[in-house]
C-alpha cells in the first residue's frame, strides 16, 4: 500500500469517527459501497479523485483538509502532523485537556 493512500484513508476514518457515524453511513452519504469505505480507510484502494470528493464532502471536509501536508507526493510525516492528527481525531473537551497537559509539561521542562 502506498504512503499517500495510508496517510488519506487514516484521515477518513478519523474524520468519520470523529463525525460519529459509521463506514456504512459514510458509503450511503457518499454513494460508494460499505466495503469500499473500509479499504480506503485501511489504504488498500487508490481512489479517483471524484470518490475522494464524494467522501469529503459526506463528511462535511475540503479537499484541503484531506491533502494538507502532503507535498510533492510525499507525506510530511513530522513528529507534529502526527500529534495534530491524534489529538485532532479527539472529542474538544479532551483536545483541550491534552493541550493543558501539553502546556503543564512545557512549563516543567523550563523550569
Amino acid at each position: 500500500m502506498s504512503e499517500i493512500a495510508k496517510t488519506i484513508g487514516d484521515r477518513i476514518r478519523i474524520y468519520r469517527v470523529r463525525a460519529k457515524i459509521t463506514q456504512m453511513r459514510l458509503a450511503e452519504k457518499s454513494g460508494v459501497h460499505h466495503t469500499y469505505i473500509g479499504q480506503l480507510e485501511r489504504g488498500e484502494k487508490n481512489a479517483t479523485l471524484e470518490t475522494i470528493e464524494k467522501v469529503a464532502r459526506a463528511l462535511n471536509l475540503s479537499l484541503e483538509t484531506l491533502f494538507e501536508a502532503i507535498v510533492d507526493g510525499n507525506v510530511d510525516n513530522t513528529v507534529s502532523r502526527e500529534i495534530y492528527d491524534l489529538v485532532n481525531a479527539q472529542p474538544e473537551k479532551e483536545q483541550l485537556a491534552l493541550l493543558e497537559l501539553v502546556k503543564r509539561a512545557v512549563e516543567y521542562k523550563n523550569i
